[in-house]
């Protein structure tokens, strides 16, 4: 009797991302187990995060996907509506980016996009997604969890972790 292997979390099966005529991405494939983590390093350039964006389903309208398959929990995500991927991005599925004083609203304070992002996913209140946003800050070691909670991320320093 053999053991059955387990079916990948996430399996991007042939991805190949194009901008006009210049391929960006090509060929990739690689498959990611519950439990487990994996890192994809590369060079400045060589398409990490647009392969993540492509994932979330976030790539630019120009981005073209000639070939690749991304099944996660089976599904490809490549063949789901708008409104399904929403349901995943943030909850399921998320991205880490390397500059996140550019990825967050200037014109939002830390604490609204936190909660917002949990109202979204979670079907709780306003002051239970505040507790919430306060445990996350909290779990990651944020200093000063409840000023940052009311700042903006450019007066924020070093991105909210220092000071």
């Amino acid at each position: 009797m053999t053991a059955e292997t387990p079916r990948p979390l996430l399996s991007v099966e042939h991805l190949s991302i194009e901008f006009g005529s210049r391929r960006v991405v090509n060929d990739l494939s690689f498959a990611l187990h519950s439990g487990k983590t994996l890192c994809i390093a590369g060079e400045s350039g060589s398409g990490k995060s647009l392969t993540s964006l492509a994932i979330m389903g976030l790539l630019p309208k120009m981005a073209r996907l000639p070939s690749g398959v991304i099944l996660f929990e089976g599904q490809n995500l490549l063949d789901l509506p708008e409104r399904q991927m929403q349901a995943l991005r943030g909850k399921d599925i998320g991205m880490i980016f390397q500059e996140p004083m550019t990825s967050l609203n200037p014109l939002m304070t830390v604490g609204q996009q936190l909660e917002e992002t949990v109202r979204r996913h979670e079907a709780v209140s306003r002051g239970q997604a505040r507790q919430r946003t306060r445990e996350m800050l909290d779990a990651v070691r944020v200093p000063q969890v409840e000023k940052r909670l009311t700042q903006y991320p450019t007066s924020c320093p070093a991105g909210c972790g220092n000071g």
